[in-house]
């Protein structure tokens, strides 16, 4: 009896351990995706669509290598 009870509570502990660290990545997630929402729609007023904001993050490593060219040259890129 005292083994099984013992047990259950280191159980019971991981159990809550897991559930208390689940809800963490999902209150992240949660406001990562509506700070993203925010940002499109606040780009949506300025005239920018969603497909302008991806083709510049797909351009974002050429953009940087033209801000910064000692770094294209120090990397040997």
């Amino acid at each position: 009896m005292p083994t099984e009870l013992i047990i259950l509570i280191a159980a019971l502990i991981v159990a809550w351990i897991v559930f208390r660290a689940l809800l963490g990545i999902l209150k992240t997630a949660i406001s990562t995706a509506v700070a993203v929402f925010v940002i499109v729609v606040i780009l949506s007023v300025f005239g920018i669509t969603p497909e302008d904001l991806i083709r510049e993050i797909t351009n974002l490593p050429q953009t940087l290598m033209r801000l910064f060219p000692d770094i294209q040259t120090q990397t040997g890129i």
